[in-house]
């Protein structure tokens, strides 16, 4: 037997073609700012500030409404420590041994090695762990859909959300992650997505010269079954 969902008269506020251009092109120069940031001053930031940016994030659109995510939000020095420690040991192994050639030369641009110091010097870490399942009260399992995506959304509205609050942030992924659950201690439905270190760019903070792709080259518009075209890796 099928349920009918209750229903609520949508909130939504249709703006004038002005206001919505405005708000677009504000967003967008917003967002242009918005860079990796791997040098951030130990300077603390407003805790209610990220706890709204992550409520914001917690109104992404997920697989059946199953919202399968957990932010894990550290402050503490030695917690962040025991993260960095962690870290470092699994990106070590990493660039010493299991990233291939290819790999390294897409990242020589970037400058980046297994060195961590940002997980340690960032006032605020948050870990975005997905639910690859639900746990009823009873102690049985609720599937979820979509998890990947789904949390991948979430991430999205994160990062905006706390650029457009004023801060900075970089998307790091050690790989392995287990080592985030066991010292956030959390449950065995929980698995680490990614990683956010989170706080204001230090003083002498740079970032690579790099160039975002044009819209041209990212936006395809009304394209027919005849459109064979393969897009070319500059």
């Amino acid at each position: 037997m099928s349920v009918s969902p209750t229903s609520i008269l949508l909130d939504f506020v249709r703006l004038d073609e002005a206001s919505m251009r405005a708000r677009a092109a504000d967003f967008l120069a917003t967002m242009d700012r918005r860079r990796s940031v791997r040098s951030f001053a130990p300077d603390p930031v407003p805790l209610d500030v990220i706890r709204t940016a992550i409520q914001a994030a917690g109104t992404a659109p997920s697989g059946a409404h199953m919202q399968p995510w957990t932010f894990s939000l550290v402050t503490d020095p030695g917690l962040k420590r025991q993260i960095r420690e962690a870290a470092e040991a699994e990106e070590r192994a990493t660039y010493e041994h299991r990233m291939s050639d290819e790999w390294r030369a897409a990242l020589a641009p970037l400058g980046t090695d297994w060195h961590k110091p940002f997980l340690e010097i960032a006032p605020v870490l948050i870990v975005l762990f997905r639910q690859d399942f639900g746990v009823r009260p009873d102690g049985t399992r609720r599937k979820h859909y979509y998890v990947q995506e789904s949390c991948g959304i979430a991430l999205g509205l994160l990062i905006a959300a706390l650029q457009h609050a004023g801060l900075a942030t970089l998307t790091h992924t050690p790989s392995p992650m287990a080592f985030l659950a066991r010292l956030l201690a959390r449950p065995e439905n929980e698995k680490p997505f990614i990683l956010l270190p989170v706080g204001y760019p230090s003083a002498d903070c740079e970032v690579p010269d790099l160039a975002r792709k044009p819209l041209a080259e990212i936006l395809v518009e009304n394209p027919g079954p005849t459109n064979s075209s393969i897009a070319v890796v500059s």
